[in-house]
């Protein structure tokens, strides 16, 4: 475990998982956490939220291999399983045995198999927005990222004027206006790094058949304790699958944050700390009946749907 220079409270650092170096951030102390971010996301999106978690446990934040500051390598597998396992890799490596998982859309679908497949080193899941087999609503644009023409759409976005990717960006944030420039500055960031946006595209190429074998493994986490949180206005990952993913995952809990998007994680960070420490610590959470609007399996016709973390 190689550490480095704490900046703003957090230590910095890194670990060595099969030949490779894995960044993190780790604040706190207590019970461990793990936070595993979203697609083209980075340890950067749990920043605004980590101070509050550290508070009651001791918070890893990590970038997944090939994305923000880990190593990037060719070939990586970008499946669902070999990512898990390399997820146990970084445990192993950080000395944790057990932790309770904190995931983010596309992270939240590799959380759900890491605790498929190895139920004793998941103590709990708390999944924001978690891409599942559930949600079409990004279907035609995994489907259309998956083409050539659709990989070299990808290769444009990071350099399109910043009002455009502001724009594009608006679809998870539930408006244009709520877009922050830090993480705009973050996501354009990533996405012009090679080995990133290739890997994002091969996740993409894949996504179908993992959507499908996840679903499949379900039936393992069925009683496993589960919290579900879910931005009102997310046009990104559907707040009806949600509600499916609910039902098949008969001990979870369903949350859902008032005026949020698919990022709420950053939009909302206070709230969606707040909804965490409560339901860790078993105190009732404020639960919202969902507006029969936001219950539609597609996005607004005007919407975008950009490669970044939005799933």
């Amino acid at each position: 475990m190689e550490q480095e220079s704490p900046q703003l409270g957090f230590e910095e650092g890194y670990v060595t998982v099969s030949g490779a170096r894995v960044f993190y951030l780790h604040a706190g102390s207590g019970p461990p956490m793990l936070l595993i971010h979203g697609l083209v996301g980075s340890s950067a999106n749990w920043r605004q939220m980590i101070p509050s978690l550290a508070e009651h446990a001791s918070v890893y934040a990590i970038d997944l291999l090939n994305m923000g500051r880990s190593q990037h390598l060719g070939g990586l597998d970008p499946r669902l399983r070999p990512t898990a396992r390399r997820i146990v890799g970084v445990m192993d490596a950080l000395h944790l045995n057990q932790a309770d998982v904190v995931a983010h859309s596309h992270g939240g679908a590799v959380a759900l198999m890491l605790a498929a497949l190895y139920p004793k080193r998941v103590r709990s899941l708390i999944l924001f927005a978690p891409a599942n087999p559930f949600s079409h609503t990004s279907d035609p644009m995994i489907r259309l990222y998956s083409t050539p023409w659709g990989g070299l759409l990808a290769w444009t976005l990071p350099y399109l004027p910043v009002h455009w990717q502001r724009l594009v960006l608006g679809r998870m944030y539930g408006g244009a206006e709520r877009v922050l420039d830090r993480c705009l500055e973050e996501i354009v960031h990533c996405l012009r790094n090679p080995g990133t946006l290739r890997y994002v595209l091969c996740i993409l190429r894949c996504w179908f058949t993992e959507m499908s074998r996840l679903g499949s493994a379900l039936q393992r986490i069925r009683k496993k304790r589960i919290l579900l949180v879910w931005g009102e206005h997310d046009y990104t990952v559907s707040l009806r699958s949600g509600m499916k993913l609910h039902r098949k995952l008969r001990a979870s809990d369903l949350v859902v944050v008032p005026g949020a998007g698919h990022s709420a994680i950053e939009e909302m960070p206070d709230r969606c700390s707040q909804v965490v420490v409560s339901w860790l610590s078993r105190q009732p959470v404020a639960r919202v009946a969902p507006q029969k609007d936001v219950c539609r399996d597609h996005a607004p016709k005007t919407a975008l749907n950009p490669l970044s973390h939005s799933m």
